[in-house]
């Protein structure tokens, strides 16, 4: 079983590399699973085009035989923020995080262990709230802050890095002639940083948890199940759900994140529908709803009047997201099939938490993407994926004027992204 071994060696690889992961597409979900999939936008939910299924819909898993994908994809955001407008000037700054490169890993296996149901286990990463300022900008010892102190007056440089993990062991099982049922149960991981925050441990019911504490991580389980069925010729439909995936605390940042350190990944459903107008040709549509409100520590208002770290402590803000996917892709030749796609997603922040989220200024909405794929023989073929993200900024008051009316001005935060990948895939 020379295959079976290579696949536990490139999960055990892809298991080690992932969390150095980090993205922010939709809200802090990536806009696509498996190359194929960014190709199209992530318009996924109703193909079986790999062994992705885990992170898209565990129903096509069954679809698609024998077969392994591995690949990565190097991935940029550019994000900037800006202070201006504070009481003469003094608290005004620009400047843009450090971090702009990452390579993301994906990994996928399956296995028919007969005509009618499959085995398979797909590997994949979320992040997002990756960010890295420099400090010196501001003198706040006005606000009880050191005489060099980065945007957000605390020490040093300024930033968080927050990396998710997710091994989703599937299977799948045709239960009529074109229509099948998955399972996919969500081990998650996930590892946490944030640093020069030192002016919000006077906002905290446990000051000593708030910055500075180093890496601390978490472990946690959920669950996504999947349908997937042909109502006709030439069109299929595809549905998923994905509970909330419970995570330990954070205990190092136990006065930073709502419910005493508490950061679950949230729950979320897409429904789809693939359709072939000729032979040659697929259209690909998703509908995705992410409740990023449901997790305390993303969905409190940055506004709440309570410690950090409480139940009902302030938190990014974050409103829940819906998202559009439409993808398409031609089969140009035997050996050659490209793809285009384009996904819209709902900002899931707005200007009253501006200043929460100068950490993890997820506000890219419009995506636009192009991928192919090249059979080089012998089951094997190499898919390639590109993905644009335009830029988009949110403005809103700043936090200081809290302090007194006026005293921080309006704040904006930005990004954009590229992303380019690679993957191998194998059937058999």
């Amino acid at each position: 079983m020379k295959t079976g071994k290579s696949a536990i060696r490139l999960t055990l690889a892809a298991a080690c590399a992932l969390p150095l992961a980090a993205m922010a597409t939709d809200g802090y979900f990536s806009h696509g699973y498996g190359m194929k999939g960014k190709g199209m936008a992530g318009a996924s939910t109703a193909m079986a085009a790999d062994a992705m299924g885990g992170a898209n819909n565990p129903a096509s898993m069954v679809w698609v035989g024998d077969r392994i994908d591995g690949g990565v994809d190097l991935f940029s955001p550019r994000r900037s923020v800006k202070r201006e407008g504070s009481a003469f000037g003094m608290l005004d700054f620009s400047v843009d995080s450090d971090s702009t490169l990452f390579a993301i890993p994906e990994f996928g296996y399956n296995r028919m262990m007969s005509p009618n149901w499959s085995a398979g286990v797909t590997v994949y990463g979320n992040g997002g709230m990756n960010t890295d300022f420099a400090g010196g900008q501001l003198n706040c010892t006005a606000f009880g802050g050191p005489p060099s102190a980065n945007g957000l007056c605390g020490l040093g440089r300024l930033g968080v890095d927050l990396s998710q993990l997710i091994v989703a062991p599937t299977a799948a099982f045709k239960i009529a002639p074109g229509h099948s049922l998955g399972i996919s149960p969500l081990l998650g991981y996930q590892r946490f940083r944030i640093q020069g925050v030192h002016l919000f441990t006077q906002l905290s019911q446990a000051p000593d948890s708030v910055t500075d504490r180093g890496y601390d991580s978490a472990t946690g389980f959920g669950v996504r199940v999947g349908y997937m069925g042909r109502i006709a010729p030439n069109v299929t439909i595809g549905a998923t759900y994905s509970s909330k995936i419970k995570m330990g605390e954070f205990d190092k940042y136990k006065g930073l994140f709502a419910e005493n350190g508490d950061f679950d990944l949230p729950e979320n459903y897409t429904f789809g529908i693939a359709f072939k107008p000729s032979d040659a040709w697929l259209v690909s549509f998703d509908f995705k709803k992410i409740n990023y409100s449901s997790v305390f520590s993303v969905g409190n208002a940055s506004t709440n009047q309570a410690p950090l770290g409480s139940t009902n402590g302030p938190g990014f803000g974050w409103r829940d997201v819906k998202v559009i996917k439409l993808g398409a892709e031609d089969q140009v030749n035997p050996l050659l099939v490209v793809r285009a796609g384009y996904g819209h997603t709902y900002n899931p922040i707005i200007p009253r938490d501006v200043t929460f989220n100068i950490l993890a200024p997820g506000v890219v909405q419009d995506h636009y993407t192009l991928g192919f794929t090249y059979q080089v023989g012998h089951g094997n073929e190499i898919t390639g994926a590109y993905m644009h993200a335009k830029r988009n900024t949110v403005s809103g008051p700043s936090f200081f004027n809290a302090f007194a009316p006026g005293m921080g001005g309006s704040e904006s935060i930005e990004m954009y992204q590229n992303s380019l990948g690679i993957a191998w895939g194998k059937r058999w």
